[in-house]
C-alpha cells in the first residue's frame, strides 16, 4: 500500500512539476530553488542507495525499488531548472552550463541513462547488481559535478 501510495505521489509531482519546470521561470533565482531543492531530493534517496550497496545498512530490495523510483524522477526534473542568465545569485552553477551546451547535455543523458539501469538494478532485487549501478550513477553525478559545478 505504501509503495503504491508513493507512486501516485511521484506520478503527481511528475505531473505538476514537469508543468511548472518547461515554462519559464519567473526569476533566475526561482530556477536556482527550483533546481537545489530538486538535486537535494535526488542526494538524500541516492545516499539511502549508496549506504545500501556500501554495506553502511542492511540492504533492504524493497526501500531499493522506493528510493530508486525518486531518483530516477529527480534525474528528470533537475534539467528544466538552467535557464539562461540562472548561473547569477547563490548558485555554484558554472558558466559552462551555457557556454558548452553540448557537453552539458551528454552529462544530462548519461545521468538519465544511468538511472535506467539503477532501475533495472532496482528490480532485480540482487545487491550485486545495485552496487554497479549505483557506482555508474554515482560516476554520471561525478562528473557533472566535476564539469558543471563549483566546489
Amino acid at each position: 500500500m505504501k509503495l503504491k501510495l508513493m507512486g501516485y505521489l511521484l506520478l503527481s509531482l511528475a505531473l505538476l512539476t514537469s508543468f511548472s519546470a518547461s515554462a519559464q521561470f519567473a526569476k533566475p533565482e526561482d530556477a536556482i530553488k527550483y533546481r537545489k531543492s530538486v538535486m537535494t531530493v535526488m542526494g538524500t534517496h541516492f545516499s539511502r542507495l549508496g549506504a545500501m550497496a556500501q554495506g553502511k545498512v542492511p540492504f533492504d530490495a524493497k526501500q531499493v525499488v522506493e528510493n530508486e523510483a525518486v531518483v530516477e524522477l529527480t534525474a528528470k526534473l533537475a534539467w528544466a531548472a538552467f535557464p539562461e542568465g540562472s548561473d547569477k545569485g547563490e548558485t555554484k552553477t558554472k558558466a559552462d552550463v551555457w557556454k558548452d551546451p553540448v557537453k552539458f547535455k551528454e552529462a544530462q543523458d548519461k545521468l538519465l541513462s544511468e538511472s535506467l539501469k539503477l532501475n533495472a538494478a532496482a528490480k532485480s532485487g540482487k545487491i550485486e547488481d545495485l552496487k554497479t549501478a549505483a557506482a555508474a550513477v554515482g560516476g554520471a553525478c561525478k562528473n557533472c559535478h566535476d564539469n558543471f559545478k563549483d566546489k
